[in-house]
């Protein structure tokens, strides 16, 4: 019995090793890599580390909290002005949008961005195409499609979005209906409704993110 119980927490010790190591290496992969997808940066580490790409991976969450700690090790130079040039620009498309309600989410707005980072906005017309009449009277080349996203209650929707490039930044947009501002979908990340944050939150972000005067002398 006694022997049993060490080999199972033999084994235990072992898994969660394994999944650091998988969640260390997905947030090296999409910190210099550009994979931006969190299944596909686990599966990509979990086949370099040689080990089964569907098993035992880690969380979306411990693969975030593994990429916060690499940007702030590895990135913490570059980090306060890529936020910067994100939140920026985020903050132009909102301004763009603003007829529309928009609000910023993902992990921009825990301090979490790479150089590939994309920029997630959710806006609220009484008709998607109103989003794609703005984007054209602006002559901005987009790309139309839809995501599916998960709400409470297991529920899942198709919702329209557009996708375009800023600079070098992708922007995805989502149109929801007026209504879905008082629901927001759930995170990849922790399955909790997503964090949703407005033109003067944003801007206020931005305050926070300019990166500290160099010390003189």
């Amino acid at each position: 019995m006694a022997g049993r119980r060490r080999a199972s927490s033999a084994h235990a010790r072992g898994n969660d090793e394994f999944r650091q190591r998988v969640s260390q290496e997905a947030a090296r992969i999409m910190a210099e890599e550009g994979v931006r997808d969190f299944h596909a940066a686990k599966r990509k580490a979990a086949g370099r580390l040689g080990q089964d790409e569907h098993r035992n991976l880690p969380s979306n969450r411990e693969v975030e909290e593994a990429l916060t700690s690499y940007l702030q090790l590895f990135h913490a130079r570059d980090l306060p002005h890529t936020l910067q040039r994100l939140l920026g620009t985020a903050r132009d498309a909102m301004q763009l949008l603003s007829r529309f309600e928009p609000r910023l989410v993902g992990p921009l707005l825990n301090g979490v961005a790479t150089p590939f980072s994309e920029i997630s906005i959710h806006t609220f017309p009484d008709n998607p195409e109103q989003v794609a009449l703005l984007l054209h009277e602006h002559a901005i080349p987009y790309e139309d499609g839809s995501r599916r996203l998960r709400f409470g209650g297991e529920r899942q929707e198709d919702v329209p979005v557009f996708r375009f490039v800023a600079g070098d930044t992708r922007i995805e947009i989502c149109a929801f209906p007026p209504q879905a501002m008082r629901e927001a979908p759930l995170s990849p990340v922790d399955a909790r409704p997503m964090k949703r944050a407005g033109l003067k939150e944003v801007e206020q972000l931005l305050t926070d993110a300019a990166p500290a005067p160099s010390a003189i002398g």
